[in-house]
């Protein structure tokens, strides 16, 4: 007798691609996102969408200004005959429009399609990322890919500029489903490995999760490059090519959702809390970046100090410059303080340098192709939209960190908790400047709230309230529950 399964799957007969077949899509639909217009576009994956009878829903994602990824699942039919008026209700997203007038709209971004893995995801998906617009289709002011993408865009009319970054996240795996959620019951993460840098035998449960989370990221087109155990036992780090901004901050949030969908499918969690654990290195968000015009990497300069431009220089003077205020753009929950620790090759001094580690802003060895500066404070759960669009503009429109050399050589440290982050965020007339006021203090006040429900200081121990009340941890009755 044929097992029921099979039988179920030969009736439903959804889109299963095998991974090699995936990622030549997935690289070919980059390619021509790059090449062609947003309308070229919409016609070519409308008709592919009508033509596929195998694919039964299509995924569309957007980013709260906290940086929670959320998806919806449009039946394929529905979403071709509503593409001009997709609405959602934005007072049921955290950070969005208030109840009183909630509607916002969805615009497809045709150039963001991706296949997905059908063991990852299920048979028969395909998934865009969609900008949030106003109800007069502007681009709402919260959504920082919507306005990551204006701003790059313009840059690139205006002034042929083109930005590029990658950023190299790290996480933890804990053993069980859920373990950040069920925190305050456990008290604990239970590791489920006690190898360290570049350590772990070839089957044990973290290389068999890195392995498959890899393939599956290599089959979504990022071009993984290298991928490993990292410094602390149980910690990770996959390593995928450099991409345009939005793309780059598209990646971010897939790499991030890939490698929580594959350890819960091993019965595993994989967090990106900064700090989960105290006495071992916490987790990063190395984020790379360069500007690029006419084809050229303008950050590269071979008679430049330590290779890089007065472009390149000229953008990092004002990263430092800024450092305090836009501290908790980069590190935006109560544990990311925790990581600040200079104990643990911690980047919490606001300074650059070439070699030492401790350093804000790091500048990897490069050539004409890949020359770039790293900005190592950032925390792996901040909004990667929000980051890259506050690097940009910062980059672009902040003040230099005046050349008196005294100033220059003096070491300032980042702030240690977020209460004086958020102090110095509330504060800057910069901030208003570059986010608006509005998104500043949608922002500043989600950040207190959580702030609020932790102690001022952090302490040798993490607390169960900077856990369960962390904005990707949170739900509605986590935070009800106080």
């Amino acid at each position: 007798m044929e097992p029921i399964n099979t039988k179920i799957r030969e009736l439903k007969n959804f889109l299963e691609i095998p991974y090699s077949k995936l990622e030549e899509l997935n690289l070919k639909a980059k390619a021509r996102g790059e090449s062609f217009s947003p309308a070229v576009l919409e016609k070519e994956y409308t008709a592919y969408l009508r033509k596929e009878k195998r694919i039964k829903a299509v995924t569309l994602c957007f980013t709260d200004i906290e940086g929670r990824l959320h998806m919806l699942d449009y039946d394929k039919e529905f979403l071709l005959d509503a593409l001009s008026n997709l609405t959602f209700d934005g007072s049921s997203i955290r950070g969005f429009t208030p109840q009183h007038e909630s509607d916002l709209r969805l615009e497809i971004d045709w150039a963001s399609i991706r296949h997905l893995p059908s063991d990852i995801f299920g048979p028969g998906k395909v998934i865009f990322f969609a900008s949030v617009l106003n109800r007069d289709r502007t681009p709402y002011n919260s959504d920082f890919r919507s306005q990551l993408k204006l701003y790059a865009s313009q840059l690139k009319r205006k002034e042929g500029l083109v930005a590029y970054a990658s950023s190299e996240i790290e996480g933890f795996i804990v053993d069980g489903i859920n373990s950040e959620q069920e925190y305050q019951e456990n008290r604990e993460f239970k590791l489920i490995s006690s190898g360290g840098y570049y350590h772990s035998l070839p089957m044990d449960k973290l290389r068999i999760f890195i392995d498959n989370a890899a393939e599956a990221q290599r089959a979504m087109g990022f071009r993984n490059e290298k991928d490993h155990p990292e410094v602390a036992p149980s910690q990770f780090e996959m390593n995928f090519s450099y991409a345009e901004v939005v793309r780059a901050a598209d990646n971010v949030q897939l790499y991030k959702l890939v490698c929580r969908q594959v350890a819960r499918k091993f019965g595993m969690t994989a967090t990106f809390l900064p700090k989960p654990i105290t006495g071992i290195n916490g987790s990063g968000m190395h984020t790379n970046f360069s500007l690029a015009k006419k084809g050229k990497n303008i950050f590269y300069d071979p008679k430049g100090e330590d290779g890089l431009s007065k472009i390149a220089w000229d953008f990092i003077w004002k990263l430092l410059n800024h450092a305090p205020e836009t501290c908790l753009v980069f590190n935006s929950s109560v544990n990311s303080y925790r990581r600040l620790d200079p104990h643990f090759e911690a980047p919490n001094q606001i300074k650059v340098s070439a070699i030492d580690r401790g350093s804000m802003i790091r500048i990897p060895i490069g050539n004409e192709r890949t020359a770039r500066i790293e900005l190592r404070s950032v925390a792996p759960d901040a909004n990667p939209y929000l980051v890259l669009y506050t690097m940009l503009k910062t980059g672009m429109e902040g003040q230099r960190l005046q050349k008196d050399k005294n100033k220059r050589d003096r070491v300032r440290v980042l702030p240690d908790n977020i209460n004086d982050a958020i102090t110095n965020f509330k504060s800057s007339k910069f901030i208003s400047h570059i986010l608006g006021e509005d998104s500043k203090e949608k922002f500043a006040a989600f950040k207190q709230a959580a702030a609020d429900r932790s102690p001022k200081a952090l302490g040798g121990r993490v607390k169960g309230s900077e856990i369960i009340y962390h904005h990707e941890i949170t739900n509605q009755l986590l935070w009800n529950n106080f």
